[in-house]
């Protein structure tokens, strides 16, 4: 991207991180709500800091089919409600054993493993607590909420993210094929970004093609998000990551560079990326912020 491209997404991508954190925080009860401690353990992770890439991508879709980004905004933040549950137990010893997320202890490092398993939990009960509280969501025909919400579990359940997370936890220290790096990538981290794109898309009425459209563009984009998550891991900046690098090779995982070299990791999220422009070709203007997200992806440097 050029200079006036980034400095156009930059300011897109912080307008609409303002807008999902000022929703997250009327959702979300306070800190001083009974009993405090679930509370202070949630807000802790989720007003980390992340880039909101999900919710923002609910939106961009939306906005790309001529919808109104209020009416998708309580399933936008649903979805970062399950990302953060995942990161909490994620980082957790009997998983990843990460000390440090975006720059901060992590959740079980600074509340404990039992409150940090609980905030997880509660998260992603919260997420489908706020999906379907139909004062929030009365614009739309509860069939379709229906449709959406059954999407995202399956997203996020064995089928997607779990499932992905189960198998990339059982490959490590081991040699795998391509095929099953494929299978954990997809799972672990695409199958929550397509259905980001797609829930947007739904509740914003888009036609079957433009579903179809926009699911490829969303498969691509969140491949390469992965692969860009792999790349970073290798030869990331610490400080402005926020988090250890190099420990999927500590660990053992599997990753694209470790299978294929970081050139050759590099050039197929490249690939993944023109592959998801090529899409949304027919999109009009409206679709400009999923095109400048998808570069964001493989230019991110954290």
């Amino acid at each position: 991207m050029n200079e006036g491209q980034n400095e156009a997404l930059r300011g897109y991508l912080s307008e609409r991180r303002r807008i999902v954190d000022e929703a997250l925080d009327r959702f979300l009860p306070g800190e001083d709500v009974y009993p405090p401690s679930i509370f202070m353990a949630v807000r802790y992770s989720l007003f980390a800091g992340g880039k909101r890439i999900r919710p923002i991508l609910c939106l961009a879709s939306a906005e790309a089919v001529g919808g109104n980004i209020e009416t998708v905004l309580p399933v936008a933040c649903a979805l970062e409600l399950i990302h953060t549950y995942s990161l909490i137990h994620d980082d957790l010893p009997a998983i990843d054993n990460d000390d440090y997320r975006r720059g901060r202890l992590t959740n079980h490092k600074v509340f404990g493993e039992n409150i940090a398993i609980l905030a997880g939990d509660a998260l992603l009960t919260e997420a489908f607590h706020l999906m379907s509280e139909r004062n929030l969501m009365e614009a739309v025909p509860p069939e379709k909420l229906l449709t959406v919400i059954h999407d995202i579990a399956r997203a996020a359940g064995y089928f997607g993210m779990v499932g992905g997370q189960v198998v990339d936890v059982q490959s490590e220290g081991k040699r795998v094929d391509l095929d099953t790096l494929y299978y954990i990538h997809t799972r672990k981290t695409g199958a929550l970004i397509i259905s980001s794109v797609k829930a947007g898309a739904l509740l914003s009425g888009a036609g079957e093609d433009e579903l179809k459209a926009l699911s490829s563009y969303a498969g691509d984009v969140g491949f390469a998000f992965q692969i860009a998550d792999d790349i970073l891991n290798v030869e990331g900046d610490r400080k402005m990551m926020g988090k250890d690098t190099g420990s999927d090779a500590d660990r053992g995982k599997v990753t694209f560079p470790g299978l294929m070299g970081i050139e050759a990791s590099r050039q197929k999220a490249k690939d993944l990326v023109q592959s998801a422009l090529l899409a949304i070709r027919h999109f009009d203007h409206r679709a400009d912020p999923l095109r400048m997200i998808a570069e964001f992806v493989v230019e991110r440097r954290s």
